[in-house]
């Protein structure tokens, strides 16, 4: 399976988790609530192309992995991703706007985190190390150099 997204001048491959909460971190997702919020969300994804990996709706926040493109900062994203979606949370679910001040839905802040994989190593990125034939003499003739690197004192 190829991870490897590409743009005009670029290959990337960027995938966030990303947790984020509403305001006083309420438990609101239940139901019919947390059926809209992931249809909400896979819609404001999908305007900006970004790929929903994995994502979990929990009664009081939100967790995703997302692949966004190196053209948008995670901080863009997110601002773009909350202020949509409480916008449209507001239009389908008016009392809400009681419980929270109006365009306020969602906490100030989130996490994210980078979430990658290092297994194997490109070859043409990352060369294999070159290895010396036995025998050689190296350029101090064979001797030890004392240093802080080399363990001597």
């Amino acid at each position: 399976m190829n991870d490897v997204n590409s743009l005009t001048h670029t290959s990337w491959n960027c995938k966030y988790h990303i947790v984020f909460a509403p305001k006083y971190r309420r438990k609101v997702f239940y139901g019919q609530k947390r059926r809209e919020i992931g249809e909400i969300l896979r819609t404001l994804c999908n305007w900006k192309k970004v790929k929903i990996v994995e994502a979990e709706v929990c009664p009081d926040h939100i967790h995703m992995l997302v692949e966004i493109a190196p053209k948008y900062s995670v901080s863009s994203f997110m601002g773009y991703l909350k202020g949509k979606s409480s916008l449209m949370l507001y239009e389908k679910f008016p009392e809400l706007k009681f419980k929270y001040r109006n365009r306020e839905f969602w906490c100030r802040g989130y996490y994210v985190d980078t979430a990658g994989k290092n297994e194997k190593k490109d070859s043409r990125i990352h060369p294999a190390p070159v290895r010396r034939r036995p025998g050689r003499r190296t350029a101090n003739n064979g001797k030890l150099l004392n240093g802080p690197f080399t363990g001597g004192k």
